[in-house]
Formats: C-alpha cells, sequence, structure tokens
C-alpha cells in the first residue's frame, strides 16, 4: 500500500504518472469544502476522483473536462452570480454529495460510493469527515479560501492562516487501516500550507507521520510556486517560499524532500536538517515527466 497526501492540483498531475491502482491510498485536503447553490462543494476530493476516472478538466484542474454550463448560465440571466462557477455535471456530484451528507452519510463513505461509480480502485478518503474550513487573515479581514484566491486573486498580502474546527478533526478509520499497511507515505507537490497542513494538523497525523517514512516532492521551483497562491502564503506564515521552506514546514517528520535538478543551492542547508535531499525533474507539464516522476518515486519507496 501507498499512501499519498493530496490538494487539488500538483499532486493530481502526480497521480497520472502513478495511473489508478489498488495499492494507493490517497487522503485529501477538505478544508477549502463549501456549500454554495444546494452542492456541498469539495474541490480537492472532486480534482482526485476526476483525474483518476480520466475526466478531469486539465486546463482549469477543477470540474469535469467538456462540462456545460447551462446551469451557471441560466442562473446568470436571472440575476444570480455565484461565486464558484460549476458545470452541469459537476454540479451534479456536488448536488448528490449534499443530499447525501443531509441524510447522514459521512464524507468518507460518499468518497467511497462515487469512487465505486466512476470505477476507481485507488483508495480515496477525505482528510477528515468533521467540517474544517480554511481562513485566510489579510489586511482587510479574515477570508475563506475561495474569496482570498478565487474572487480576490490571492495578491492581498496574508498574515495569518487558520483552520476552524481541525482541533475536533479526526482521521476516517478507513483511512488509518489502509495507511498501516504502508511503510511508505509522499507528500505530493500540493500547497504546504492551504493543502497539506489542514491534513497533517489533525489529531494523530503526525504521529503516524514520525512513525513512517515520509517522502516530499517540492511543490517549489526555485523561489516560485508551480501554482496557485502557495508563495505569499508561504510568506504570510513565516516560510521562505522554496524548497528550504517546504523542508521547515515538514521538518518534524519528513525524511526524504525530492527537488528540482536546478535547485542545488537549497541542497546542503536542507540536509543539514536531517532530511535526505533527492534531485531530479519535477516539472509535470507532460504525460511523460508524471510518469517519470512516479517512477523515480517508485525506486525510492
Amino acid at each position: 500500500m501507498r499512501g499519498i497526501l493530496s490538494g487539488g492540483t500538483g499532486t493530481p498531475k502526480l497521480l497520472q504518472g502513478f495511473g489508478d491502482r489498488e495499492d494507493l491510498c490517497i487522503v485529501v485536503n477538505v478544508a477549502e469544502d463549501c456549500r454554495q447553490s444546494g452542492g456541498y462543494l469539495s474541490p480537492d476530493l472532486d480534482t482526485v476522483i476526476y483525474t483518476l476516472a480520466g475526466i478531469v478538466d486539465e486546463k482549469k484542474w477543477y470540474g469535469i473536462h467538456n462540462d456545460t454550463y447551462a446551469t451557471y448560465e441560466r442562473m446568470v440571466l436571472l440575476g444570480y452570480r455565484e461565486p464558484l462557477i460549476i458545470g452541469d455535471s459537476d454540479r451534479g456530484t456536488k448536488i448528490a454529495r449534499n443530499v447525501m451528507l443531509e441524510r447522514g452519510m459521512k464524507l468518507s463513505d460518499v468518497t467511497r460510493l462515487f469512487c465505486e461509480v466512476h470505477g476507481i480502485r485507488a483508495k480515496i478518503f477525505p482528510a477528515s469527515d468533521e467540517k474544517i474550513t480554511t481562513r485566510i487573515k489579510t489586511a482587510s479581514g479574515m477570508k475563506s479560501f475561495h474569496e482570498f484566491w478565487v474572487r480576490d486573486g490571492g495578491k492581498e498580502e496574508v498574515s495569518a492562516v487558520l483552520f476552524e474546527g481541525i482541533k475536533d478533526a479526526r482521521m476516517p478509520e478507513a483511512s488509518v487501516s489502509h495507511l498501516s499497511q504502508s511503510k511508505w507515505i509522499v507528500i505530493g507537490p500540493s500547497n504546504p500550507i492551504t493543502s497539506i497542513s489542514p491534513i497533517v494538523g489533525i489529531r494523530g497525523w503526525k504521529d503516524m507521520l514520525r512513525e513512517k517514512r515520509v517522502i516530499a516532492v517540492s511543490p517549489f521551483l526555485g523561489r516560485k510556486g508551480f501554482s496557485g497562491p502557495a508563495s505569499n502564503l508561504m510568506r504570510g506564515c513565516g516560510y521562505e517560499p522554496s524548497p528550504r521552506g517546504v523542508a521547515h514546514i515538514y521538518k518534524d517528520f519528513l525524511d526524504i524532500l525530492i527537488i528540482h535538478t536546478t535547485d542545488t543551492e537549497f541542497k546542503k542547508e536542507i540536509e543539514d536538517m536531517g532530511i535526505e535531499v533527492l534531485m531530479t525533474n519535477i516539472i509535470l507539464s507532460t504525460q511523460e515527466e508524471k510518469q517519470m516522476l512516479a517512477s523515480f518515486l517508485e525506486g525510492v519507496l
């Protein structure tokens, strides 16, 4: 069994390199979940599911490929513009999830059902069945992740990132059972602040990680993040936006950090933290690059 921690952009690209396999247990960030227009949005979970089902929209890394937007367009015509634009088929996923949750199903059970419907063999779990919500402190006040990133473009200076509800959150028992079978856990190249921290901050996670061999793929090329607002969020939380900053965030439990071949300047200082550094191409622009990085990781695992 291979344990993988995932957000909604960088790590799904790596998952394309691994492919849909029974020996993968993927734990996904849910701190960006919210309700909108009768649907329960779990953006990172849906991206991972759609990726392994082969239907993800790779232009946006959100939603379903070739989806239509008739419902959204009709609502705009009637005078209501949703904060988050959702395609028609993707909306069906979110409405169905909301109905199932309101009927008393756990998020992990709904996720298992959706995986079965899509014929996915990998085990996919939300980080928690309990609600966790990202709050980003900026000069103009506290914002949700979607307000900060989608609405406002992630440009405002950040002074803190909080995760409401994380003290009461628990790991789903089934995910713990599967991860107990894995000697290694891979932290994918997702945002360390708002994708991975809401997972490892849940009670019990860091203890588990200290008992495993943990390998992380840097989401930075030099001092530039591959996607999203990672750089701004890292600075706001007091970390350099670089592989060195990633190592500082994960140092309590990280054994190996994979960095790009050109990032030699960070190697020694990271190794001085007691973390092994391996270097390879971590750019995931093509399917060949994704498969090469997955094969590199398999060689380490």
